[in-house]
């Protein structure tokens, strides 16, 4: 079989074969199959796009390219349940919710990827804790959820290598949007890690991969429906990504940010909503409560008791990190050399924001990829970011860029500024939930 033939095949817009499907996991796991000949079936797959056949089966072979954990020998009191984001600017929600799940009973196995595009990466962020092991070996991982009832960490070698390496290379090949490759990525790395539930937040807006609520449905079914053939339940959620998420975008930032959240310092509202809708949601689908009132409250309470920052310790710890990191978070995390503000050109109200330009401004800072292999500053990003609908002037700034040098600033400065609507009016209110969406 030659990988010309199956590119060829896409790019007229047929139908792959399964044979043909599998012979691509093979050769992306096996690295047998060169990047630009990947890169070119992406980009095919993105404009001819696949069946719910084609995407099920790349689904299924990716998920079985490498070790498909099991976690019914290790006697855990509860389900085991996750989260999954589609990527967004400001997104910290993963060091929320996973402590918060488990201190009400989940055991959640995170394994999360790098930043993808304009959005962050859970494993870029929680790398910038010192001593963290993001990469443990299976032994640990499943140690640190036995004893801690979570783990967040990053894709491994072992656990669906096959789409780890056609991650990468979608993210800098412009084939990231694609909904069949979203789909099979997403549900490959879960359906190998052995869940028994999965929560989808699905993000919309100018900084989401959907940009429309029509495309951000599409995706939520996507993904039920090809997990339901898994036999793996969930639930999606479709939330607000026209703007950052949290007051903070960066990967030391919104670990810090984090932190302030699960001590119960200040929980900035939007992404309360988000964390408390989504963790809830994650006691329902998991069977632990029926009620969401009473999970919702369930979830407030990990929170406000102190529990969900012990869990989030405790997790740092076992993975290697500082004892108390929850504790002394600042003197742990990397600082940037440049804090410097940028203020809106006229005072006036913010009236809307172009998060996908936000999150380019955090690659052009060095907290992002432009090409494969890069090595991220962590500490660059930006904080006191303002929320929409906040009256901004010379005292109230758009938010305070963390920089490297005083170059790299000055070109972040400008892209905030272009990405920012300023108004004498202050706009209406938007949703930050939307909808929530489950198996028919």
């Amino acid at each position: 079989m030659l990988v010309t033939d199956i590119i060829r095949r896409k790019r007229d817009g047929e139908e792959l074969t399964p044979e043909e499907i599998s012979f691509f996991v093979q050769g992306l796991a096996d690295d047998s199959i060169p990047a630009e000949q990947v890169s070119a079936l992406a980009m095919a797959i993105f404009f001819n796009s696949m069946t719910p056949a084609e995407a099920g089966r790349l689904t299924m072979d990716m998920s079985t390219s490498g070790t498909v954990l099991e976690w019914q020998d290790e006697g855990l009191g509860g389900p085991v349940v996750d989260k999954h984001s589609t990527g967004g600017v400001g997104d910290k929600v993963s060091f929320l919710l996973a402590p918060i799940a488990a201190a009400c009973g989940c055991y959640v196995p995170m394994i999360s990827g790098r930043g993808l595009g304009h959005t962050g990466g859970t494993t870029d962020k929680v790398e910038s804790i010192p001593g963290y092991n993001a990469t443990p070996d299976f032994s640990l991982f499943r140690k640190v959820v036995r004893e801690t009832g979570c783990a967040i960490i990053g894709q491994t070698e072992d656990l669906a290598p096959a789409d780890r390496r056609l991650y990468a290379i979608r993210d800098v090949t412009a084939t990231v949007e694609s909904i069949p490759l979203i789909t099979a990525s997403i549900l490959s790395k879960k359906i190998a890690a052995g869940l028994d539930a999965l929560v989808m937040d699905i993000k919309y807006g100018s900084g989401a991969f959907m940009p429309s609520m029509e495309k951000a449905r599409e995706l939520a079914h996507s993904i039920i429906s090809t997990a339901a053939a898994a036999n793996l339940k969930t639930h999606a959620l479709i939330t607000d990504m026209n703007e950052c998420l949290g007051f903070t975008a960066g990967n030391a930032l919104e670990i810090a940010e984090s932190i302030e959240f699960l001590r119960n310092d200040y929980r900035e509202p939007r992404l309360d909503e988000v964390v408390m809708a989504l963790s809830a949601e994650m006691l329902i689908v998991s069977g632990l409560e029926s009620d969401r009132s009473v999970a919702r409250q369930r979830t407030d309470d990990a929170v406000t008791s102190g529990k969900a920052a012990e869990v989030f310790n405790r997790m740092v710890h076992g993975l290697g990190g500082p004892t108390d990191f929850v504790a002394t978070y600042e003197e742990h995390l990397p600082q940037a050399k440049i804090k410097v503000p940028v203020f809106a050109e006229s005072a006036g109200y913010l009236a809307e924001t172009n998060a996908f330009r936000i999150g380019n401004a955090i690659i052009e800072l060095g907290g992002g990829r432009r090409k494969l292999g890069d090595v991220l500053d962590l500490s660059v990003g930006l904080s006191d970011v303002a929320a929409v609908g906040e009256h901004v002037d010379n005292e109230r700034p758009l938010a305070v860029i963390h920089a490297s040098s005083g170059d790299s600033a000055k070109r972040a400065a400008i892209m905030i500024r272009d990405a920012c609507e300023i108004s004498d009016l202050s706009p209406e209110e938007r949703p930050v939930v939307y909808e929530t969406i489950k198996a028919e």
